[in-house]
């Protein structure tokens, strides 16, 4: 019997091919749009868990401060919560750490008449205290410490990846709602154009005795078989897409606390899954008005 239901739905698909051809695209569009979401959050979620593992807050220093003003300084900082560690860091040092980082560049440091860095203490955090916002608390705490001019923690360019973060989520929310609706629709559609070609037929099947089930089952296995298709060649089209962009991405822009990964394989089952059960839906929703017609 399910072997029957499978070969009518082929049947189907093959004597409608254009109608199945644009639901087969909808659904693949709509599961790399959504796909892509998820993998982007994914691989942001990795971005911002390797950021809080290697935190680092400065608290630059006023100057005129002696060595007992800085180790008066210390210890009231690491009596701060969260602090693990204060490590004092002179401005002859942060100026070295500036050639390292410049590489080639250094020269534009050449000119230079004195050195325009402040001391800074370097506050390395425990690691159950590294959120975003006991960082923010501490920073605030830090700044009230007598001696501390400012106290940066790259609180604007994380500012701005979590509000990216935030536009990419709702904005891929939103058009996998509408592309997902829209598959709903046109696989009502599809479904609903296809009974009534075989009208006649059906009527036939059901003076003979046939059941609403054995009759409406094909429609279903089609749109399953339809949907499944879509999710693979959605997936298989994010798939390239990852590897291309993930030839691009040199050892030197990967950093240690990220590397690039894909979705999981019970994740891209589940997307199947997901896309299969909307499928379903649409098919649902249009047998049941055709029933009642």
């Amino acid at each position: 019997m399910l072997k029957r239901h499978l070969r009518r739905a082929l049947q189907d698909m093959r004597s409608n091919r254009m109608l199945s051809l644009v639901t087969i695209s909808t659904f693949a569009l709509s599961i790399l749009i959504v796909s892509s979401a998820m993998l982007f959050f994914v691989n942001m979620g990795d971005i911002m868990d390797g950021w809080r593992q290697g935190i680092r807050v400065m608290a630059y220093l006023q100057e005129g401060l002696n060595a007992t003003d800085r180790s008066t300084l210390k210890v009231r900082m690491e009596s701060l919560y969260g602090v693990q560690q204060a490590d004092f860091v002179p401005k002859a040092q942060a100026l070295e750490r500036l050639r390292t980082q410049m590489g080639r560049q250094t020269s534009i440091l050449d000119n230079l008449d004195s050195n325009p860095l402040p001391d800074a203490f370097e506050i390395q955090m425990i690691a159950a205290s590294q959120s975003w916002d006991k960082v923010e608390q501490l920073a605030t705490a830090l700044e009230k410490l007598e001696g501390v001019s400012e106290v940066e923690y790259g609180q604007r360019w994380i500012k701005r990846i979590i509000n990216i973060f935030n536009l990419f989520q709702l904005t891929g929310t939103v058009m996998g709602a509408l592309f997902f609706m829209a598959a709903v629709f046109i696989v009502g559609n599809t479904v609903r154009l296809v009974l009534y070609s075989r009208r006649e037929e059906v009527e036939i099947m059901r003076l003979v005795g046939a059941t609403e089930q054995f009759i409406l089952a094909p429609f279903y296995f089609q749109s399953l078989i339809q949907a499944a298709l879509g999710g693979i060649i959605g997936l298989a089209a994010l798939f390239m897409m990852y590897m291309l962009i993930q030839s691009r991405i040199t050892t030197d822009m990967a950093t240690a606390f990220f590397q690039p990964r894909f979705l999981s394989p019970l994740t891209l089952l589940g997307i199947v899954g997901c896309g299969m059960l909307v499928g379903w839906l649409g098919c649902h929703l249009s047998v049941k008005q055709y029933v009642k017609a």
